[in-house]
């Protein structure tokens, strides 16, 4: 009888010990569950923390943005409209859209000083030549006839310059894509009698952010 009592003794001690690990066991999950929460949150922040950083630095020595004023890069850019650029690492290429420094206003109609920047495409680089046939309204590089289904208009209008023209050394020839309400090669007054010098390229427009429904590259 002594024996019988003695296994339920057991029996009971046994049971009570694993509840009791169960307890503690839920206890520490618990904890651990508590403790992943805040390292999942810590390193979320850091994670962002160290996101906005960055963000800060590129907009800061890689990126800029900019926006369009004028129609003159109708039907591609429109007025209002934002655009990233850079120059980190850039080297011109003809079809680039850029954004320059210079001191005449952009427009066909008035020739004021002012430094706000313009935005225009690349056409030839240093030592291309460039024509135009005004009445047909087409450009020739080197004598080939450019396919542009970019421009608004036809390059019927000029103001100013004598064609064809050769490049100059570290410049390029630029026109805006809406071609009769653009001021740019064409005319002497802009940049160095037409020529674009690469220093006063402020950089390639690479993205438009505005507006969202546009949103997207500009390659």
């Amino acid at each position: 009888m002594g024996d019988f009592f003695e296994k339920i003794k057991s029996k009971f001690n046994k049971e009570n010990n694993k509840d009791e690990a169960v307890e503690v066991s839920n206890e520490e999950q618990e904890k651990i569950d508590s403790e992943a929460v805040k390292t999942f949150v810590f390193d979320w922040l850091e994670v962002l923390v160290h996101a906005i950083i960055v963000v800060v630095i590129c907009f800061t020595f890689i990126f800029r943005i900019a926006t369009i004023d004028g129609p003159s890069m109708e039907n591609t850019l429109h007025n209002g409209e934002k655009v990233i650029i850079s120059n980190f690492l850039y080297e011109p290429e003809a079809g680039d859209i850029v954004v320059i420094s210079r001191n005449k206003e952009n427009s066909v109609y008035t020739i004021n000083d002012d430094n706000t920047p313009i935005i225009k495409r690349i056409i030839a680089l240093e030592g291309q030549t460039v024509d135009i046939d005004f009445e047909a309204g087409v450009v020739y590089v080197d004598g080939i006839a450019l396919d542009e289904p970019y421009t608004k208009t036809p390059t019927n209008v000029n103001h100013g310059m004598q064609f064809p023209v050769t490049v100059s050394e570290n410049c390029v020839f630029v026109l805006g894509d809406n071609r009769n309400d653009s001021l740019d090669s064409r005319s002497p007054q802009i940049g160095e009698y037409g020529m674009i010098d690469t220093r006063y390229i402020l950089g390639k427009a690479l993205f438009r952010i505005l507006p969202l429904d546009k949103i997207g590259g500009l390659e």
